[in-house]
This record gives structure tokens, C-alpha cells and sequence, in this order.
């Protein structure tokens, strides 16, 4: 089997689709599914859509995802450059382009965007689909190489022979065949002599020696096109693997230009990049066994083309967020206090215990965001209802909190030791001297000690992170609330 060689090639226009990201997720786990290579080809062909910080942005996501590329514009490689505006400095591009013009599979086009645009509204006023039947086709070579030779704007077009069909093979989709006439005859070379992305992709392609092109369905339609260059310049074309979109649902694909989230956005907003990786790795592809977690590394031994997906896949959010708190529970303790902690800071400025504070928060966390409000009550009790002591689950009311925040006071302040052990054995104790259940003990003194009916930790855990004086304090507060 030849060497496996992908590659990710994305356009500097902005933040990471998640479209995107899922693509060169899928490139890098065909490579190394194989022990191949990874390669980073930056397509900046269209200068106008050009992003200022964008490569950036590229790099920085593969390097948060972990799918470190093999080669690329930073890391250089033996079929540099990796930047299409560089490459076309030794003329690849042109030279290619007129190569195809010189075997007749593509011509030279003086054509105006007025003549295409009033050959189309012709066409499209009679009902048809417009292709552009460009009448350059029919210039000889001695009035073209004149023309282009007195300075004369140009485009070079690629030619499509209308009679026949066209076939190829697709990992995902299988044998497709399309008919020739329905081939619009585009455009290789612009007139600013840069090539179009889907000449350069080809050309480049090629000489990169990629074995497997790995991108979205959109360009099933264009592939046809691409094998007529790859036929006509006598290249092997490479195995094809289109991936169906990931939609934002039934009938919208995600989509940049719609302002819909990016990798950069999930990650503000305190997603994991491992989970956003591993998420998407199922926007498409169904693993052979019954599970939903894995690791970048379990991810590159399971994937196999052959189970993705024809039709798109709806990003679910609640998903990816019920994933999310997922890996954030799995995590190793001091790994998540170390990730946990900058969040705990923005809202507790007191020395409150840090790890105690993440131990409550690890297994109620789904997003990182959530966090500081979660604990916007540890510095500073706020002020609260009594209506809160309400609770028709824990058969709580007004009457009954007041008579528990008072029994809980009396057997807490006469704890001599501050622990956990010590706390549950003095409330879970009093609950059952009362004869009532925990809920009855424990819902009364969580609502005395945060002001909130739902917080992270429990009454006894928030006791522990208060200490003996400070939760004595806010049971108090809590006796004199409920009996003004």
C-alpha cells in the first residue's frame, strides 16, 4: 500500500468552523489511522477574503486539538512551500494552466463579466440552466498568443468535452456518474494570475503527493472536474473522501458567514477542545462499538471511512455540553483544580478552600462559564426570600426551616472538631433524633448558608468550605429572617 499522505487546507478567513475543524479532524485521523502524514496547506489564492490574524488562528486550533501536522508553513517539510501565494512564485500554477491550454483541455477566455452576465440572463429568461458557452473556444492559437501578448486581460478555462459521462469513486458515497454537459467549464487560471482554488487544490495536490483528499460534500459536484485535469496532465487521482455537512438543523448547514459558532466561540464560552474533538468526530461517522468517549489517540485506531455518514448531522448543543461535563468529571483532581481554579477567582476573592470549592463543583460542572455564577454566593451571603424554605419535594415550609436552622445551630456549635465526618454525623444525626428525613435538615441549612436553591455543594460541604464560624453566621442570619 502506498504511503498515506492527507491534508488539511483551509482559507485564512477568519475563526475555525466547526465544519472545518471536523474536516481536518477526519484528514488527520485517515493519516495516522495508517502511520501516514498530516500535511497544513494554507489556500490563500483569494487575497480578498484574506483574514489579518487568521493563519494564526489555524495554528493555534490544531495545537489545542492536538492534531499536530507533519508538514506545513511552520514546520516546513520536502514539498514546500505551504502557502499557495508562495508556490505560485515559481510559476506552478501558470505553467500547468497554459500546459493544459497547449493539449487543448483548457483555453485562453478575453471574455467580460457584461458578456457572461447578458449570456446568462438570455438563457436563464428561456428556462435553462446557465453554462457558459464561451466564444474564446473558437479564437485560433496565433490570434490568442497575440492578444495575450499586447497585454490584453485574460482568463485561461478549463475545456469540457459535452458528449459522455464522467465517473469516479468515492469512499463515502460510492460510484457516481454525472453527464458532461453538465459540467460548467471553469476557470483555472483568474485574471490577476492566481489560480482558482480548484485548480491549485488539484495542481498542488499532485505534487504534495497526497493519497487521500479528505473534505466536505460540496465538492462531489466539482470532482468530476478535477479528474478531467488529473486525466489530462496523466496523474493518478487520489482517493476521494467527501463527508457529508454538519447542519444546524433539518434543513440550514452550519455555517460561518451565518454567524454560527465557531471552535474559538465553544471554547470562550469554557468547552474543552477534547470534547469539542471528540464530539464531532460523531457529526458524521459511527463508531463500530457502543460508546461515545474516546480520546484523540482511541479516535485514530477505531475511525474507519467506510462507517461515515451519506446524510448531514444536526450539531446539538445540549450534546456537546452533556459531553463536555463528561470529561470534566473524568478528569485526574489536580488536573481539573489546576483548570478550575481561574474561574473560582473571578467570583472568590476570600481564601476559601480551592480544592474543597472544585470538589463541589466537579461533578455538577457541565461548562466552565458556569462556574463563577455557580459561586456567586461563597463571599457574600446575598439576600434572599424566605419563600426559598418552600419545598414541596423536601416537605419543607417557613415553620418547619425555622425549627430545623434552630436545631442544626445548637448541635453544630457544639462540634469540637470542623470535618466532614463530623458534620454529617451531627445533621444526618438530628434528622433522624427528629424523626423526619436528611432533606428536611440538610434543604434548610444549604438554603441558610448560600441564599439560592440550587448550588453546587451540598449543606454538609458547604459547612466544611465556610468553616465552623462562618456557617454559624449564616445559619443565624437565616433564624432571623425567618423570624421577623
Amino acid at each position: 500500500m502506498e504511503r498515506v499522505r492527507t491534508r488539511f487546507a483551509p482559507s485564512p478567513t477568519g475563526y475555525m468552523h466547526i465544519g472545518n475543524l471536523r474536516t481536518a479532524l477526519y484528514a488527520y485521523l485517515v493519516a495516522k489511522k495508517h502511520n501516514g502524514d498530516f500535511l497544513l496547506r494554507i489556500e490563500d489564492t483569494d487575497q480578498s477574503r484574506q483574514v489579518e490574524g487568521a493563519i494564526d488562528i489555524i495554528y493555534e486550533t490544531l495545537a489545542a486539538c492536538g492534531l499536530k501536522h507533519d508538514e506545513g508553513p511552520d514546520v516546513g517539510g520536502e514539498y514546500g512551500p505551504y502557502v499557495q501565494s508562495e508556490r505560485m512564485k515559481s510559476g506552478i500554477y501558470k505553467e500547468y494552466a497554459w500546459k493544459l491550454v497547449d493539449l487543448h483541455k483548457a483555453h485562453v477566455c478575453f471574455c467580460k463579466e457584461e458578456d457572461i452576465a447578458a449570456q446568462k440572463e438570455v438563457i436563464e429568461a428561456r428556462g435553462g440552466s446557465f453554462i457558459y458557452d464561451d466564444p474564446c473556444k473558437k479564437l485560433s492559437d496565433e490570434e490568442v498568443r497575440q492578444r495575450v501578448d499586447a497585454g490584453e486581460e485574460y482568463v485561461i478555462r478549463q475545456n469540457i468535452d459535452p458528449n459522455g459521462k464522467t465517473s469516479f469513486d468515492d469512499e463515502v458515497y460510492g460510484r457516481i456518474t454525472v453527464d458532461n454537459e453538465t459540467l460548467d467549464e471553469m476557470i483555472l487560471l483568474k485574471s490577476d494570475g492566481f489560480p482558482t482554488y480548484n485548480f491549485a487544490n488539484v495542481i498542488d495536490d499532485h505534487l504534495m503527493a497526497i493519497s487521500d483528499v479528505v473534505r466536505g460534500n460540496e465538492y462531489l459536484s466539482s470532482a468530476p472536474k478535477y479528474n478531467l485535469i488529473y486525466e489530462a496532465l496523466g496523474w493518478e487521482i487520489p482517493r476521494y473522501i467527501h463527508c457529508p455537512p454538519v447542519m444546524k438543523d433539518e434543513h440550514h448547514k452550519l455555517s460561518k458567514r451565518n454567524g454560527d459558532a465557531s471552535f474559538q466561540d465553544l471554547v470562550a464560552k469554557g468547552y474543552l477542545p477534547e470534547a469539542i474533538l471528540n464530539y464531532i468526530a460523531l457529526l458524521g461517522w459511527s463508531p463500530a462499538e457502543d460508546r461515545e468517549i474516546y480520546s484523540l489517540e482511541e479516535l485514530c485506531q477505531a475511525f474507519d471511512v467506510k462507517r461515515i455518514n451519506t446524510s448531514g448531522a444536526i450539531f446539538d448543543i445540549e450534546k456537546l455540553k452533556w459531553m463536555n461535563g463528561e470529561y470534566l468529571r473524568r478528569m485526574d483532581p489536580e488536573k481539573y483544580l489546576e483548570l478550575v481554579r481561574p474561574y473560582i477567582d473571578q467570583a472568590v476573592k476570600k481564601p476559601y478552600d480551592r480544592a474543597l470549592l472544585a470538589g463541589v463543583l466537579k461533578e455538577r460542572v457541565s461548562l466552565l462559564n458556569e462556574i463563577p455564577e455557580m459561586l456567586d454566593f461563597i463571599d457574600e451571603l446575598p439576600d434572599y426570600d424566605t419563600s426559598l424554605y418552600i419545598n414541596k419535594k423536601m416537605k419543607t415550609d417557613e415553620a418547619i426551616a425555622l425549627d430545623s436552622l434552630k436545631a442544626s445551630l445548637e448541635v453544630l456549635e457544639g462540634l469540637e472538631e470542623w470535618n466532614h465526618d463530623a458534620i454529617y454525623n451531627a445533621l444526618v444525626g438530628l434528622a433522624q433524633k427528629m424523626e423526619v428525613k436528611n432533606g428536611k435538615v440538610l434543604y434548610p441549612v444549604r438554603v441558610a448558608l448560600s441564599g439560592k436553591a440550587f448550588t453546587p455543594g451540598g449543606a454538609i460541604e458547604l459547612a466544611l468550605i465556610f468553616g465552623k464560624e462562618e456557617t454559624l453566621n449564616r445559619i443565624r442570619k437565616g433564624i432571623e429572617k425567618l423570624s421577623a
